[in-house]
């Protein structure tokens, strides 16, 4: 069965949704996408899935140009989850940002830790199920070989399965302690913390990198720009300003920030150090593989 859900859910399970996020010609202020947790709506039962939970979605297909689907970001209720499904023209990747929380990737379960995330190939399964009786907080990034999203449930909530004590699939760990210094980041002022969590090897579509950062006070990172590679930063926490090419935003917790190919940009913190979670997507494989090679001769 091919992602059952209710007819109102599947603008936001499905990523269909083409006027939530203005066009890329629209104010950067107005592209900046925002988590408010009170404008979640409640799902049950997604892709056959455990109980309930609430999704927001801060990017959708139109905030870049190349095949981002969508960025959503929500709570998964206790007792609750995504039943296991596939997709063969896009990945995702979940990743839970307090609790802990059940994955499965190819009917292989194990209970992990936040902050967490498990990338999802193309053509493998995946689900994640909250055993807990604390809501978990939540996202889903989506990137596909086109603009098209796909997905085929398989009817199992995975609940009460059995656990692999170690995970039998890539996990993504944003750890503060395994952050390296990376000092006056593009030219700018003082250190910035900084690790690339999970590279371009890991996924088959455009989807190039995901890079875990702080950017600490009295810190800065500095004005830079990618021609075949665009970026979507989410505020983990903190609060600051962007500038996209001549355009400059306030930015807090719970915002998206779309960066596409060829725009600059540049990161000032404010009140507090911005914590910051970057998904990059290429034009395409060839200019994926492209900045794979540079990445690896330059390591």
């Amino acid at each position: 069965m091919v992602c059952r859900v209710e007819t109102k859910a599947i603008a936001l399970v499905c990523g269909c949704y083409a006027l939530l996020v203005p066009a890329l010609a629209a104010p950067l202020a107005d592209r900046i996408g925002h988590y408010v947790p009170e404008k979640a709506q409640r799902f049950s039962a997604v892709h056959d899935g455990a109980g309930s939970m609430k999704i927001e979605p801060i990017m959708d297909d139109k905030s870049l140009s190349t095949k981002l689907l969508f960025w959503h970001r929500g709570v998964i209720e206790p007792y609750s989850g995504i039943g296991e499904h596939f997709h063969n023209r896009c990945e995702e990747m979940f990743v839970i940002l307090s609790g802990e929380a059940e994955f499965t990737i190819n009917g292989r379960t194990s209970l992990l830790k936040a902050p967490v995330g498990a990338p999802d190939r193309m053509g493998s399964a995946h689900g994640i199920y909250n055993p807990t009786n604390q809501p978990v907080e939540w996202m889903n990034i989506n990137v596909g070989i086109s603009k098209v999203y796909d997905a085929s449930d398989l009817g199992d909530a995975r609940v009460g399965v059995p656990k692999d004590a170690t995970p039998q699939f890539i996990t993504m760990k944003p750890d503060r302690a395994d952050l390296k210094p990376v000092s006056h980041m593009n030219g700018a002022a003082g250190i910035v913390l900084r690790r690339r969590v999970l590279g371009p090897a890991v996924f088959s579509t455009p989807w190039a990198y995901v890079d875990y950062l702080i950017v600490q006070r009295g810190a800065s990172i500095g004005r830079s720009k990618m021609v075949d590679i665009s970026e979507a930063y989410y505020v983990i926490s903190g609060d600051g300003s962007v500038t996209v090419e001549d355009e400059t935003a306030p930015i807090k917790t719970g915002d998206a920030i779309p960066v596409d190919l060829g725009q600059s940009k540049s990161f000032t913190i404010g009140n507090a150090p911005l914590e910051l979670m970057v998904v990059s997507i290429a034009r395409d494989i060839r200019a994926k593989d492209a900045f794979a090679a540079v990445a690896a001769n330059t390591n």
